[in-house]
């Protein structure tokens, strides 16, 4: 009998217009390879998931800041061409929170876990993560939400410079806006600027104490929680290389046992009676030595395949084979594990890793996304240089130094699109 039961399809949803989103691909190889049937809900446009031999059908996404009925609509559609239920499992936090808004609706057609609705909103939103960390005693860095401009100025006396500004709800920031979710700010009157935009941004500034990265001070924690709330699959990872560097996307990741992040996410996920999958972000905080959390999203990182134990359990599987009612097998962690994105680090994916390691575009049973990869890339990365040299040649010589500008700290969906 396979693993999974492979009369179960799965529906991947990702509204991000993301290209270079390898999370997508590693579940549609770990759902394929067990013999699942994987549709994609996501923009195809030259994306390198369309090139998978593990997907079954690619399907159009709902439109950019489609609203959580909107995004059912789409979902009934695909539901009725899959013609079965199917495990359905959201790929980014717009995702996340529209499918728990309309989890009712969308039953008959899907299987998802027993979340609470409101539950993966509120930890995704930056202020509701903050208010969840001081009621469940989680260390999380001090937190203000101003409301006024004069108050975003005042931050930085009571929080120190650098600080961290942070949109409440990033999913909600409109493409093209020059916004990003998160950035480093050096002046209260960076600060205040910031603040007017909020009507802009779509949801409430927060500002937060700064924690410097530095060795051995980036954690992550994928897990799934199951029907009962205890923690399966996944495991804790210590981030080795970012892009961009301090603040980025996981480049090389190592599986590390650390039994402090995994109290920590463990106590979390338990308290809240969280179900389903998630991905935790923390900093160890090089003053105090304490771990803090800094992100909550849930749904799959887009790293989580480090996690594969020696059943090939990693945290997708676990959730097709808790919501179809099946055993998750026992198996046990691969420990030392890497895994490289190659397009940012290609020399560390030429290196010998002695216990193992996952490329996030390359599979030698399924090579065509990773050589698809590299040519979108490519011409990604020209373009970028082109327009970057056309806006150094039309550029007015500067006369004087204003002040400094914000430092974005990319999301997860910004930071495979920056180069």
């Amino acid at each position: 009998m396979p693993l999974l039961d492979t009369r179960v399809p799965a529906v991947l949803l990702r509204i991000d217009r993301n290209p270079f989103h390898h999370g997508t691909l590693g579940a549609v190889r770990s759902l394929g390879r067990a013999g699942v049937e994987v549709h994609v809900v996501a923009d195809s446009t030259g994306s390198p998931v369309t090139r998978s031999r593990f997907v079954r059908e690619m399907h159009p996404p709902p439109p950019p800041g489609a609203s959580p009925r909107e995004i059912a609509v789409v979902l009934r559609r695909v539901a009725a061409r899959v013609a079965r239920p199917a495990v359905l499992i959201p790929m980014d936090d717009a995702s996340a929170v529209a499918v728990s808004r309309m989890r009712e609706e969308l039953a008959p057609s899907y299987l998802l876990p027993a979340t609470p609705g409101a539950l993966p909103e509120r930890v995704a939103d930056k202020s509701g993560l903050a208010l969840v960390c001081t009621s469940a005693g989680i260390p999380h860095p001090v937190t203000v939400i101003p409301d006024s401009p004069a108050q975003a100025a005042g931050a930085a006396r009571r929080l120190g410079l650098p600080m961290v500004a942070k949109w409440s709800r990033p999913w909600q920031v409109p493409p093209g806006s020059g916004l990003h979710s998160t950035v480093l700010v050096r002046s209260a009157q960076q600060a205040r600027e910031l603040y007017l935009r909020t009507e802009e941004a779509g949801s409430p500034l927060l500002l937060q104490a700064y924690l410097p990265p530095g060795p051995d001070r980036d954690w992550f924690f994928h897990g799934y929680a199951d029907h009962s709330c205890a923690v399966r699959a996944g495991g804790p990872g210590r981030k080795q290389r970012a892009w961009p560097r301090g603040a980025g996307l996981t480049v090389v990741g190592r599986w590390t046992d650390n039994p402090q992040v995994r109290a920590l996410a463990e106590r979390l996920t338990g308290e809240l009676g969280y179900r389903g999958i998630f991905d935790l972000d923390f900093r160890r905080c090089g003053t105090t030595g304490r771990y803090h959390l800094l992100d909550f999203n849930p749904r799959p990182g887009a790293q989580f395949r480090l996690f594969t134990d020696t059943t090939g359990l990693d945290v997708v599987r676990a959730l097709h084979l808790d919501l179809t009612n099946r055993q998750l097998p026992v198996g046990e962690p691969q420990e030392g594990r890497t895994f490289v994105v190659e397009n940012y680090a290609p020399l560390a994916a030429l290196r010998p890793v002695p216990r193992g390691r996952e490329l996030a575009w390359h599979a030698p049973d399924d090579p065509a996304p990773g050589r698809a990869m590299w040519a979108l890339w490519c011409r990604h990365v020209s373009r970028r240089l082109r327009e970057r040299l056309r806006a150094a040649a039309t550029a007015p010589a500067p006369t004087r130094v204003v002040r400094q500008a914000a430092t974005p700290i990319p999301t997860d969906e910004e930071k495979a699109s920056s180069c």
